[in-house]
Parts: structure tokens; C-alpha cells; sequence
């Protein structure tokens, strides 16, 4: 199944894919929408786009679990895509994406304006890898 991760933003909105096997998360797009009307249609679109069958969210929980503004925000924003689109949604905690994105940029010596343009889509390809991983690990 084809299954595409958002990782959201205020600006940038990362975005990832993985192949039919969901093996491997791979970088898609990055949206630079800053108008929440307009993002979700941006974000359907690529969906149509890459043929995605099931859509991830990254839920930005605080460091203790708790949920803040910005995980209702990113709750609603999910259930935004799942009328748009009709296809099933499924939120991933993405505590330590970013800070992860900018370990794997620093590794690869990744800086300045690139730097700042692939962040979001590598933060959204890690969240799309645990979803796998925790996927895989639940499947018998």
C-alpha cells in the first residue's frame, strides 16, 4: 500500500512516500503554503498525485505525552484530509523528528537555504519510517 506522512508546519510542509512494499520511506515534496484554507487541498492533491491509499499526520505531542495546541491543530488538520480525500488517516508521534532531521543533515553535511528546504521532508520521511516499523511490528 502506498501510504504518504505529513509532517506540518506553519510554512513548510514536509511530505514523504513509501514504495507498495512499505519498505522504505522516501522524501516526496515540500508545500510552502502558509494558509490553512489552502494547505489541505495543496496536500490532497500530492496525495492524488502519488496515488496514496493511507495518509499519516505527525502528532507533535509535547516531551511528556501531553497534547498541546499544535497536536489539536494537526488532529484537525487529519480529519480535514479524511473528508477531502475519503482515505483512512492515522496520526504518528513525531517527538524528535526535527532534532533527528537535523542529525541525519548535519551527518551529510547538509546547510543553509538547502538545508532549510529539505528538513521538513526528511522529518516527514522518519515519521513515515516508525509508522512502518510500528506497522511491521504489529503485523503476525
Amino acid at each position: 500500500m502506498i501510504i504518504m506522512s505529513v509532517d506540518l508546519g506553519k510554512a513548510r510542509t514536509g511530505l514523504a512516500v513509501c514504495d507498495k512494499t512499505e519498505f522504505l520511506a522516501s522524501p516526496y515534496k515540500v508545500i510552502f503554503e502558509k494558509s490553512p484554507n489552502k494547505l489541505p487541498e495543496k496536500v490532497v492533491q500530492a496525495a492524488t498525485e502519488a496515488k496514496a491509499e493511507l495518509i499519516v499526520v505527525g502528532l507533535p505531542k509535547n516531551m511528556d505525552g501531553t497534547e498541546g495546541e499544535s497536536a489539536q491543530n494537526a488532529r484537525a488538520f487529519a480529519e480535514q484530509l479524511k473528508e477531502l480525500t475519503g482515505l483512512p488517516v492515522d496520526m504518528q508521534d513525531e517527538r524528535g523528528t526535527t532534532i533527528t532531521a537535523h542529525g541525519y543533515l548535519n551527518d551529510t553535511n547538509t546547510r543553509g537555504k538547502k538545508r532549510k528546504a529539505v528538513v521538513d521532508e526528511v522529518a516527514a520521511t522518519i515519521i513515515l519510517q516508525d509508522y512502518l516499523d510500528k506497522r511491521k511490528s504489529r503485523t503476525p
